[in-house]
């Protein structure tokens, strides 16, 4: 799997939803990982086709990967060895990952929902509301850019946001406010 890879499967999928949606709104949800994926795959259908998604939802998101990488809890006893960047960050960039979701969102005019649970063992909750603030830092209309962060006593941790009972309807009145 490659960056440019994802991507383009994204943008493939994108293609037949839309040929078989009619007028119903398509818009990218990714969780993890994935965040990374849709706000690439969100930014090419922008800059290379003109054409904007309905709306991106970001799950548990990170700022890019590198920076992932390095504030994962699983990293953190690796992270005191001499060669870590070079072993681990660096060769991210050499494969070609990077999943620069806080270069992504600079650019993007379509609504974006950030989602972050506050007991989010994997990903820092901090890498969410700093991806919210380049983001309304860069939107013109700073209404387009939402972030809800869920607290820990819910017990969301980085995978659980998607069973919060309230999650359809927060995102229903998200979607409605585009």
């Amino acid at each position: 799997p490659t960056e440019s890879g994802f991507t383009t499967d994204v943008l493939a999928l994108y293609d037949w939803a839309k040929a078989r949606s009619g007028n119903s709104s398509i818009l990218f949800w990714g969780h993890s990982l994935g965040t990374g994926i849709a706000t690439n795959a969100a930014r090419k259908l922008q800059e290379e086709r003109g054409v904007q998604v309905d709306a991106v939802i970001l799950e548990s998101p990170y700022t890019n990967i590198r920076e992932a990488a390095a504030n994962i809890p699983l990293t953190l006893i690796y992270r005191q060895f001499p060669g870590f960047e070079y072993l681990i960050l660096d060769s991210l960039a050499r494969a070609g990952m990077f999943f620069r979701s806080d270069e992504n969102v600079k650019v993007l005019g379509c609504p974006l929902l950030i989602l972050h649970a506050e007991d989010d063992a994997v990903l820092p909750p901090k890498m969410g509301r700093e991806l919210y603030e380049t983001a309304r830092k860069a939107y013109k209309d700073k209404s387009k850019v939402k972030f809800i962060t869920f607290p820990e006593k819910l017990g969301l941790g980085h995978d659980y946001i998607s069973f919060h009972p309230e999650l359809p309807a927060l995102v229903k009145d998200f979607l409605n406010m585009k």
